[in-house]
């Protein structure tokens, strides 16, 4: 339970940076097809799924809670070294993955899978530099029907390995002010603020919804993606996950880059790459 709990919060920690995929780090982690089986029979196999899924929900959430407070500093005064260390965790579930596709040889659908999502992962790095729109989250109906579609378009793209749900929160304008609405509804929660509870609650729960919806829309198709297609769908991850990296560096202030700091930032991502192995056995 530890362990998945574990595997929880690194899945909390990767959906909340732009660039970073959650569902990249459930492949790396060896937990992604039980996942998604989890989801998808829920109610047929619910005592089971449940005791996998909530330790994975508990780590996330405990990640997804704390981290806001850890992230900002940790990107601001070490950003390679930061960076390094969540490509190490991406780069590490590399061999699990070829492992799977071992043996089936090299198909033109295999290479085009492998093409198709590694320029889709780059490319949406490219575009995605830039916050659209800032994001109206006052309380009205419109807006907690915008925060619902909101969740769902964020959920459904976390749960696909490879792409951000934190960056499409980016693209949308979303995600600076849902990230402080959360730091404001801890804070508030602390302290016993019933005014700041409230408005934390306005925009967290129909997003809460909305990601819920997703996660269960998206799950189904993409077991019948894995059931019918299994080789094309691990060189289509394959893919994702070689372009991961590129794409964290895209995004990404880098900052000031010195002989000690590429020298820290190896170690990051060596402790990334171990930790990702053996959070995947």
């Amino acid at each position: 339970m530890i362990k998945n709990i574990l595997k929880g919060m690194v899945i909390g920690i990767a959906n909340i940076i732009p660039g970073v995929s959650g569902g990249t780090m459930m492949v790396s982690m060896g937990i992604y097809d039980k996942l998604i089986h989890c989801i998808t029979h829920l109610f047929k196999e619910f005592k089971e799924s449940l005791k996998f899924l909530i330790p994975i929900f508990i780590g996330a959430g405990i990640a997804l809670v704390g981290l806001p407070f850890i992230i900002e500093p940790a990107f601001e005064y070490f950003p390679l070294q930061t960076n390094c260390l969540f490509i190490g965790l991406i780069v590490g579930g590399l061999p699990a993955i070829l492992k799977k596709t071992k043996g089936h040889g090299i198909k033109v659908s295999y290479v085009i899978s492998f093409l198709i999502f590694f320029a889709l992962v780059v490319g949406l790095a490219a575009i995605g530099e830039r916050e659209g729109a800032a994001a109206d989250l006052t309380f009205s109906l419109w807006s907690v029907i915008k925060l619902f579609f909101v969740g769902i378009v964020a959920s459904a793209t976390m749960v696909i390995p490879g792409v951000s749900g934190s960056m499409m929160l980016l693209l949308m304008g979303y995600y600076n002010p849902i990230i402080s609405t959360i730091k404001n509804f801890v804070t508030a929660l602390v302290s016993f603020d019933v005014p700041g509870i409230l408005q934390g609650c306005g925009v967290l729960i129909p997003a809460g919804i909305g990601m819920v919806v997703g996660i269960f829309a998206i799950a189904k198709l993409i077991e019948i993606i894995f059931e019918k297609f299994p080789i094309q769908a691990y060189w289509a991850i394959t893919g994702l996950i070689v372009a991961s990296p590129i794409a964290i560096f895209l995004m990404s202030e880098l900052g000031t880059i010195t002989v000690v700091s590429v020298l820290v930032s190896v170690v990051t991502f060596a402790i990334g790459f171990v930790v990702a192995m053996k959070l995947g056995d």
